[in-house]
């Protein structure tokens, strides 16, 4: 039992000795981080937010001018800095959307180099290694092509042939060849068509010199 006298120093702190001790139960220097803390998340989180925003505006501005892979799309994003995750999410969102579809981009450069640009498979399946376009389904494309490509290089071949008319016989054939070749057009097909197209000028007119 605790004693108090009137005038006991002695006794008052023996009193204060038997007292339960005080805790802090919110101590400064943790309210202090917390309160920290807290402004620094809302920057970090708000400058992620602008940087996605910024990524996505910038595909949408890219996508009204003209149409990009998947793969493509990706680098876009990726030169904001984002999160791998957020570039992720962003891409499903286009594809959901149909901003992006990459078999629908791989049929039209098919069809584009095939019957506008009269290029060979081998020209046509560089343009799509070059725009992204996975290998399978860059095959899975080009197999629709069927077996016109030496319908086609004999057309432009023979589009080519008449300003080769002041040639001698073996240098027009090697241009011609050449010409089919950086179209993409098979060696031996290339051959054929130039031969044939170089034939048929010779007959038609009698003005080209071949040995």
């Amino acid at each position: 039992m605790v004693r108090f006298t009137d005038g006991g120093g002695d006794d008052t702190a023996a009193a204060a000795s038997d007292l339960a001790p005080v805790i802090d139960l919110f101590p400064a220097s943790s309210a202090s981080s917390a309160s920290s803390a807290s402004p620094s998340s809302l920057v970090d989180t708000r400058s992620e937010d602008e940087a996605c925003e910024a990524a996505e505006n910038q595909l949408l501005r890219k996508l009204r001018s003209r149409s990009l892979s998947v793969a493509e799309a990706r680098a876009v994003l990726r030169d904001h800095e984002i999160s791998e995750h957020h570039v992720e999410e962003l891409i499903e969102k286009f594809e959901r959307l149909s901003y992006l579809d990459d078999t629908v981009l791989a049929e039209h450069l098919v069809y584009m180099g095939a019957e506008r640009k009269g290029q060979g498979r081998g020209a046509i399946a560089q343009t799509l290694s070059k725009r992204g376009i996975a290998r399978d389904l860059a095959e899975e494309v080009l197999s629709t092509l069927g077996d016109d490509e030496a319908e086609r290089a004999l057309e432009f071949a023979r589009s080519r042939a008449s300003r080769m008319s002041s040639l001698e016989n073996d240098v027009a054939l090697r241009r011609l060849h050449g010409q089919l070749a950086r179209r993409g057009f098979g060696g031996h097909v290339a051959m054929t068509a130039a031969r044939t197209a170089l034939d048929e000028l010779r007959r038609a007119s009698s003005g080209v010199r071949f040995s």
